[in-house]
């Protein structure tokens, strides 16, 4: 069977050109829904991937109705391709139940993890060179140094932990973890 299935972003938009191109390519059935593409739920996606057996073929008008990102399409398309299924993209004339089809989505997914490892690179770089400039990471310390020095003065001269947080304003964890941070 030829399944297809088509997306609109809004409320605002029509499915019918989808519909048409779809109904153009032989498709038995059609699921349509009004979604946003980054939402990751998607109701009627989940339930035309579900509908799909082994020798049908999944058919979108255009590759970005189906897949949030280029990394989602791929492993949508993957686990279609491990099911035996083929897809077909009407507008990109992508179709992997042909050798040639294969070979270009096998590019395209190719080029896709070469450049998330490219942006993985240069973030760890750029992180790297942030540390030897001195920049720090994470949530900021909730006292600075002179206030550290006095939260420890006054526990040492017997303050509860408790009046010590309330007068600095933070939690009790965190005049635990100054005191811990301390040896005390």
């Amino acid at each position: 069977m030829k399944i297809g299935y088509a997306r609109v972003s809004t409320n605002d938009q029509d499915t019918q050109l989808q519909i048409d191109a779809l109904t153009a390519a032989g498709c038995d059935r059609i699921y349509q829904e009004k979604q946003s593409g980054a939402k990751k739920d998607r109701p009627e996606l989940q339930q035309c991937l579900k509908s799909l057996r082994e020798g049908d073929v999944l058919i979108v008008w255009k590759l970005d109705r189906l897949g949030r990102s280029l990394q989602h399409l791929i492993e949508v398309v993957n686990e279609l391709e491990a099911n035996n299924v083929g897809f077909q993209s009407v507008t990109e004339n992508i179709d992997t139940t042909s050798s040639t089809g294969k070979l270009i989505f096998h590019i395209f997914g190719s080029l896709a993890e070469f450049e998330r490892g490219l942006i993985r690179d240069r973030v760890k770089a750029g992180l790297e060179a942030a540390k030897k400039r001195g920049k720090k990471f994470g949530r900021p310390d909730a006292l600075n140094d002179k206030e550290k020095e006095m939260a420890v003065a006054m526990f040492n001269g017997g303050a509860p932990k408790i009046d010590i947080a309330k007068h600095f304003g933070v939690t009790r964890q965190t005049i635990y973890t100054l005191l811990k941070e301390y040896e005390i």
